[in-house]
């Protein structure tokens, strides 16, 4: 199956407006399959693209497309698999414009838990998608977790979208914690334009 490759100089990618960005969370949504991202993994993983030291450009739509929809063909027609390609590929080249040229815009899709009356931001499907973009390239990014200031960046990150698996019990205990995980969440963008200043330099 043919899939476009990314091409960062079109100008035929248009901003999403609220309702497109609400149509592409729902076309997540509907998929038949539970590997599909939802709309916070998605902001994360087209992210992680845009900061990958391998430039998304370079790398056929085959590659990392079909890791949002869970692979295979899971739509029920041509025109739906186009119109959220469409839109994914035009969520991505906002976010390459609101992170590149107007970082004080940029705000990541997170979600929210409710504690009592107060609303806490929790980061960790978007740090989900993040993750799986790096598995994609887990070669390419090996360098960034073992630079002391790119991994300090990365930590929040990795320990709200990583293997559970391979915490220690006391982060553990601490991701059970909804305004520890509030707090961490809130470290992610500070890191994010770290790691984009980085690779624009």
């Amino acid at each position: 199956m043919d899939y476009p490759q990314y091409k960062p100089e079109s100008a035929d990618y248009l901003p999403l407006s609220d309702d497109e960005l609400q149509d592409l969370d729902e076309l997540l949504a509907d998929l038949p399959v539970d590997e599909a991202m939802n709309i916070e993994a998605l902001d994360g993983y087209l992210s992680a693209l845009l900061l990958s030291p391998v430039p998304l450009a370079s790398l056929p739509g085959a590659d990392w497309l079909p890791t949002i929809w869970g692979g295979g063909d899971p739509f029920a027609s041509g025109k739906q698999r186009k119109r959220l390609v469409l839109l994914v590929l035009r969520h991505l080249h906002s976010l390459a414009v609101q992170i590149g040229e107007r970082p004080q815009e940029w705000e990541p899709i997170y979600s929210v838990a409710e504690d009592g009356d107060q609303q806490l931001v929790d980061a960790e499907d978007w740090c989900v998608g993040f993750m799986m973009a790096v598995d994609l390239q887990a070669e390419a990014w090996a360098p960034l977790f073992e630079n002391i200031k790119t991994a300090a960046a990365l930590a929040p990150i990795a320990l709200l979208g990583g293997d559970e698996g391979q915490l220690n019990p006391e982060e553990r205990a601490k991701l059970a914690d909804l305004h520890w995980r509030d707090a961490l969440s809130r470290e992610v963008p500070e890191g994010v334009l770290t790691l984009w200043a980085r690779r624009a330099a």
